[in-house]
């Protein structure tokens, strides 16, 4: 879904402070291509009416409520359900390795609540052509962050981190996504069925080594770090 100077872009929003979530509706309402279909406070009001009215760009603050889902989990769940959402995030804290995170997440921009509005306009107006956008400053700090990764021989190189795949399709359980292999569906099943990687070994009668390195690769597939994180995405899904 690529936004066009044809039409208005549709652009919801998510922020738990009312101040800041009308004071954006009512400034990027001024845009003529803008078109902003909806101000959130939760993550699930928002999920809510985008299964019944999508929207071409969500822009969405890093951190809600202490009892809502935000940050990396929030931009993963966005992903998994709207998948041709693109997602711009704001937050008032930023640094290059939380933006990072946020972009390996599935984010296709992110821009400081210190920052001017004109730059948010800018940053909706690059995305909604397919482009990422950050800052400046943040582009030369990226571009020099690497990260160490294991190679052959159990030694450890630095390379430059690697975004993680953007475009995973809608889907009602993390496990059915089809960039996993039938195997990896399997074990993530097993796993969301809370069975260990032994109980899962048994199950299959492979090796523990086998079925923890196929429980990673989905992991990284899915852009997941932990069982918590796999669970909480999981769950977000199954809950709308």
């Amino acid at each position: 879904m690529t936004w066009t100077l044809a039409s208005a872009m549709r652009i919801a929003l998510l922020d738990d402070h009312a101040v800041v979530r009308y004071g954006l509706a009512k400034r990027l309402a001024e845009e003529p291509d803008f078109e902003v279909v909806g101000a959130f406070a939760t993550s699930k009001e928002l999920m809510t009416a985008l299964r019944a009215s999508p929207a071409d760009l969500l822009l969405i603050d890093y951190s809600l409520g202490s009892n809502d889902i935000d940050g990396l989990n929030l931009i993963r769940a966005l992903r998994v359900r709207f998948p041709r959402s693109k997602i711009l995030v704001t937050s008032a804290h930023h640094n290059a390795a939380t933006v990072a995170m946020a972009m390996k997440a599935g984010a296709r921009g992110f821009v400081g609540k210190s920052q001017e509005l004109g730059e948010l306009i800018q940053a909706i107006r690059t995305i909604g052509l397919g482009r990422e956008y950050h800052n400046a400053a943040l582009t030369r700090e990226l571009a020099a962050m690497q990260v160490s990764e294991p190679v052959s021989g159990g030694k450890s190189e630095a390379r430059p981190a690697r975004r993680a795949r953007t475009t995973p399709p809608s889907s009602d359980s993390l496990s059915d996504m089809p960039n996993l292999s039938p195997r990896e569906r399997e074990v993530l099943r097993c796993c969301l069925d809370g069975l260990s990687v032994t109980d899962i070994a048994d199950k299959f009668a492979r090796s523990v080594k086998t079925i923890s390195g196929q429980k990673q690769s989905a992991f990284r597939k899915l852009g997941v770090r932990s069982d918590n994180e796999l669970f909480k995405i999981e769950y977000q899904i199954k809950d709308l």
